[in-house]
């Protein structure tokens, strides 16, 4: 590699070691430009680089300007070797330019490309052919040549812990810092001689492109020119060729019109292939061995003790000691030249752990990859969108964070309201930065349960929803309207209603309201209605939470609540096994429904719940009504006090009478007592003696029939329930419910009727936790 030929620096994407050597490279030779791999585009973004508020990891972002959703990313990390030039030529005040194929390019290409793979996915359904699939690992040849079976080894052995000086070490000469890269480009050399592209078609457009852009650079700069790019594509531009072939690869190629910005990156995300195509399984130990000054092993078994010490877990400083000497001892067996990943994790798992993987496995998510999120400052380019959101998320103090976070939200206090209505109106943007969690504490509806973890490919789903508008609140309302005019089943128009007075978008209510207004009007199944309404109710709730307007919801609600009464015991005939169970969900949705809309200050068309109620005795004495149905209608009324106890024995009798097929009764029973009915049978002796005396006397040719139904039932119950069940069968008919002298005398809670004074006995402390008002007299007793 003379003076008079450009310096090309071959690297490893986002190596610590390649990081290291182009530091030295570059101090050694000073260029008067540096030439990068990547998309031209981001020369404009360069200087941002060494803004104050830039902190790595962070990555290039392209997307198509029409297609936002449309993208491609360039990650750059502290120990990338292109991040280091780009600081180097920035500290030197020398021009950084980028060489690779223009994001214009990139992006349509790959579009192209996913469309060409659609149709061959089509024409083929098993898959790929191999020679589709086939690609070159170029590392993985050199590893095996040399006798290894891990890449990742060889690597390490080979740059990362031979010739490790400090970042910016400026003692070695010209000659020996550039040895590795001319080792490394005859590697490569004798490999693109084999092998050829290696399957990779697109990179001989690509090194075209950037042969062009340093014949461009050498006829400004003359030959003092470094060029940073994978050492794949060294061989390629130190090879002589024509400019007019080159541009002829060049011709014809696909465009879009692609912006490109600075964006957030996390280690977590720099396993994945993109932009560079390359990818790291342990980015938070590479970024340790490019940031260690020294004794890199005793450094990472430190960090190591500390974090398994933050986890109360016991490790003491022997335990560090012992821990690095039997990583070097490992290392020496093994032939290799300094502890690498593979030795320091045995030594951890056989010294700190005890052996165990499951510490280990904390170690290696917490610190083998970590969980670092970069910056960006603020001057660099994004869409309003963005910048709306950055400004809310400071406002609200809900800094994104790569490491996921539990936030608890209490809606009666404003600024956790304007917290939940931020998070509702990203998910409905399709921005996933929070999930809602089921609560351990308050089930009220004042109280939220969020999951936070910030991707960096949410900054692609920011600029995709910025075509819906300029604000968060104004692309979620226009988002909201365009989904409501789209939607096909009316139960995706109701979840957008519920979306809207979560995410409190006022203006896409009235929008909403009027296509679901509509398509209730229109859609005659009762099905569709039935799973309609329990969104529509549960959205009146979260109105009197938020403080929204839901009248003219409560309408709405009211009205589809009629029409299922009416539609719903024609639509529960003839139907088979399966038709029958998805129906009792029905009714069991709106059975809730009807509940809430009936105590909700807004429903004024009378007495709902009377209305419901006859609907389910229709549903109950019905004999073309499947058992499933007809045993849950019965059920829901005895839970309403509609149907007493001895009525609700009188038609179990019926059900279970020799005369009805043991399938039918089956069905009827699981309906019945399905679900949560366990403590009813444990309470009733009548019902459980009903269903214990049915069951023995049923046929054995029908018995395995029956036994799948029995079994669906009584699986649902808890643990101590069926036990208790057990035990009042084991003692027999004629026994649980007798008088004191019974078996049973003493044991509370199991009588022929309920035992109404210990039922009252509780009163005085249910009205206190409810807040209703008590005296003296009624709390008498409490709490002793």
């Amino acid at each position: 590699m003379s003076g008079s030929q450009p310096l090309l620096l071959g690297v490893r994407h986002h190596g610590p070691g390649s990081a290291r050597a182009v530091r030295a490279a570059l101090d050694a030779a000073v260029p008067e430009a540096v030439l990068i791999e990547g998309p031209p585009e981001a020369d404009a973004l360069v200087p941002l680089a060494a803004d104050q508020g830039m902190r790595p990891p962070v990555a290039l972002l392209a997307h198509a300007v029409d297609e936002p959703g449309r993208s491609a990313f360039w990650p750059l990390a502290e120990f990338s070797p292109e991040w280091v030039a780009i600081r180097w030529a920035l500290e030197h005040d020398v021009p950084a330019r980028f060489i690779d194929l223009p994001a214009t390019h990139t992006l349509a290409w790959r579009k192209a490309e996913e469309e060409a793979e659609a149709e061959v996915e089509e024409e083929n359904p098993s898959g790929p052919s191999a020679e589709h699939t086939l690609r070159l690992d170029p590392l993985a040849v050199l590893a095996e040549t040399a006798g290894y079976d891990d890449p990742e080894r060889w690597w390490e052995d080979v740059v990362e812990h031979r010739g490790a000086g400090a970042p910016g070490d400026g003692t070695r000469d010209r000659e020996a810092a550039l040895a590795p890269f001319a080792a490394l480009e005859e590697a490569m050399g004798a490999l693109r001689e084999t092998y050829g592209a290696g399957g990779h078609d697109r990179d001989l457009v690509r090194e075209a492109h950037m042969r062009l852009q340093l014949r461009s650079a050498q006829r400004e700069f003359g030959d003092s020119v470094a060029v940073v790019c994978g050492a794949w594509h060294v061989p390629a531009l130190r090879r002589k060729s024509a400019v007019t072939a080159d541009r002829a690869l060049l011709k014809g190629l696909p465009k879009v019109k692609a912006d490109m910005t600075w964006v957030p990156w996390t280690h977590r995300r720099l396993s994945r292939a993109s932009g560079y195509g390359a990818g790291i399984d342990s980015p938070g130990w590479y970024g340790h061995l490019f940031g260690a000054p020294d004794r890199p092993v005793e450094r990472w078994l430190t960090k190591v003790a500390g974090l398994l010490r933050e986890e109360d877990r016991i490790v003491s400083s022997a335990h560090v000691i012992e821990a690095v000497r039997l990583a070097g001892t490992l290392a020496a067996m093994r032939g290799r030249p300094l502890p690498g990943l593979t030795e320091t994790t045995d030594a951890v798992r056989a010294v700190m752990c005890d052996g165990s993987d499951v510490p280990l496995a904390l170690v290696h998510d917490r610190l083998v990859v970590g969980d670092v999120l970069g910056e960006v400052p603020d001057t660099a380019p994004a869409v309003p969108l963005q910048r709306d959101l950055t400004l809310l998320q400071r406002r609200l103090r809900l800094k994104p964070e790569a490491l996921e976070r539990e936030l608890e939200l209490d809606l009666r206090k404003e600024n956790d309201a304007e917290r939940s209505r931020l998070l509702h109106r990203l998910r409905l943007l399709g921005i996933g930065w929070g999930e809602p969690a089921r609560s351990r504490g308050s089930t009220g509806t004042f109280r939220e349960t969020w999951r936070l973890r910030w991707e960096p490919e949410l900054s692609v789903r920011v600029a995709e929803a910025g075509v819906w508008g300029t604000t968060v609140a104004a692309a979620a309302t226009a988002r909201a309207e365009a989904d409501a005019r789209a939607a096909r089943a009316l139960a995706d128009v109701t979840a957008l209603a519920e979306h809207c007075l979560l995410a409190g978008l006022r203006d896409a209510l009235p929008v909403v309201m009027r296509v679901l207004a509509d398509r209730a009007a229109l859609d005659a199944d009762v099905g569709h209605l039935a799973q309609a309404l329990p969104a529509l109710v549960r959205s009146l709730r979260y109105g009197d939470v938020r403080g929204t307007d839901t009248t003219a919801l409560a309408e709405v609600a009211a009205g589809l609540a009629e029409r299922v009464f009416v539609g719903l015991p024609p639509a529960c005939t003839a139907l088979d096994a399966d038709a029958a169970e998805q129906m009792r969900g029905h009714v069991d949705a709106v059975h809730g429904a009807v509940g809430l809309l009936a105590e909700s200050s807004a429903a004024s068309h009378g007495d709902l719940r009377a209305r419901w109620r006859s609907v389910l005795r229709s549903l109950s004495g019905r004999d073309t009504v499947p058992g499933v149905i007809r045993g849950r209608a019965v059920r829901l009324l005895l839970d309403e006090g509609e149907v007493g106890q001895d009525e609700a024995a009188r038609l179990m009798g019926l059900v279970l009478s020799p005369g009805t097929p043991p399938q039918d009764a089956a069905a009827w029973i699981e309906g019945f007592v399905g679900g949560g009915g366990g403590m009813l049978l444990v309470h009733d002796e009548r019902l459980l003696g009903l269903v214990d005396a049915w069951l023995t006397g049923v046929p054995a040719d029908a018995f395995t029939d029956v036994l799948p139904l029995l079994r669906r039932t009584f699986a649902a119950y808890e643990p101590g329930v069926r036990r208790t069940l057990g035990e009042l069968v084991r003692r027999g008919p004629g026994v649980r419910g007798g008088a004191s002298a019974g078996r049973t005398a003493g044991i509370p809670g199991f009588a022929p009727e309920p035992d109404t004074e210990r039922a009252e006995a509780v009163l005085p402390l249910v009205r206190l936790l409810l807040g209703l008002d008590t005296d003296d007299k009624d709390l008498a007793g409490v709490g002793t």
